[in-house]
């Protein structure tokens, strides 16, 4: 593969134009998923920080459809894996068959089959997956490349979106703290509130139609191949003051030794509750997707609402308590990082 379709050099003076195809895209699949603001902005965000997300949500409530809506406003290639205890890592390379010809023959799997323009993979119920399967999923994340048939296979545009269970538990592997740490964003996508969209859902045919649905959004709103280069532009455009860089990294100690910092949980002992803090990928990470929600605000510098706005999503999934609290996990880390934020003083 020649160097230049992994890198395409972006002038600074098209950020403006990026800023509009952005929310362009945003609001074409606000067309499609309704209900959903909040997390069709998390999903821009990942998307031009180039970062992996982690879904979690209750069956049927639109994860499929919202990454292929995403995928084909996007343009690329999307596929999509269901995870299953009997799932083996080369399920995702290759499949293997007998032909018309009774002849045994072996295609490409859904990494491979698209090759570099692979841009959207979706791996629902990742926690149904056994280990090893996850520890491919890891590589092709972090590396975006695989190897298979004795040569490296490269994926340079790879966005990488999981959907964990989260009501059944049995025969499912909980994802470990690497797997976890690997992932810019864990999203939580609810049921919408709002009784007219829940109208909207039950009663309007159109909802009911996903390929209609998928239609209402323009093909290749961006040009996938460029998300890389115009990242990266977004990270050196957008500064960050000193003071600025103190609250980071004041978020960041409290995540770790909370008591320094005076935090309280009511009915947690604080001395017992944390096994470990955000990762420095933690936080590098949570100031990636702060860059991007600056930039989409026509900012060039970090405020600390920037951080705040996704302080949540970067960070609850990457601090691990200890095993009495963490079969808590899902009523205190909120709380725990809603304190984080009270207590560390905004510059």
């Amino acid at each position: 593969m020649a160097s230049s379709d992994l890198v395409v050099t972006i002038p600074d003076a098209r950020l403006s134009d990026w800023r509009a195809q952005a929310v362009a895209l945003e609001h074409a699949v606000g067309q499609a998923i309704i209900g959903q603001e909040r997390v069709l902005r998390l999903i821009t965000l990942a998307v031009f920080a180039r970062g992996h997300v982690l879904l979690e949500g209750d069956v049927g409530v639109g994860k499929t459809t919202l990454l292929r809506a995403f995928a084909r406003g996007l343009g690329g290639a999307f596929e999509r894996i269901e995870g299953s205890v009997d799932l083996m890592p080369n399920d995702l390379l290759y499949a293997t068959y007998i032909n018309a010809d009774g002849r045994p023959q072996v295609d490409p799997g859904p990494l491979l089959r698209h090759g570099s323009a692979l841009c959207t993979f979706f791996f629902n119920e990742i926690n149904r997956a056994r280990p090893q399967v996850q520890s491919l999923l890891l590589r092709a994340m972090a590396e975006r490349s695989v190897t298979a048939f004795n040569r490296e296979y490269r994926f340079p545009h790879l966005l990488v979106f999981a959907d964990r269970n989260r009501v059944e538990k049995e025969e499912t592997f909980e994802l470990a703290s690497a797997a976890r740490d690997r992932f810019m964003l864990e999203v939580q996508i609810e049921t919408p509130a709002s009784e007219k969209v829940r109208t909207a859902l039950i009663f309007e045919p159109i909802y009911h139609d996903t390929d209609a649905l998928l239609a209402r959004i323009p093909e290749g709103l961006l040009p996938y191949t460029e998300l890389n280069a115009i990242g990266e532009l977004i990270q050196r455009r957008i500064s960050a003051s000193e003071s600025l860089q103190r609250y980071a990294r004041d978020l960041w100690e409290a995540t770790r030794d909370p008591q320094r910092f005076g935090i309280r949980v009511d009915g947690v002992d604080m001395k017992r509750l944390i096994l470990a803090g955000a990762s420095p990928r933690a936080m590098s990470m949570l100031l990636r997707a702060a860059r991007v929600t600056a930039w989409l605000q026509d900012r060039e510098y970090l405020i600390p609402e920037d951080l705040q706005s996704v302080f949540q999503e970067s960070i609850g999934h990457r601090v691990f308590f200890t095993p009495v609290y963490e079969m808590r996990r899902s009523e205190i880390i909120r709380v725990f990082l809603r304190e984080v934020l009270t207590r560390i003083a905004a510059p």
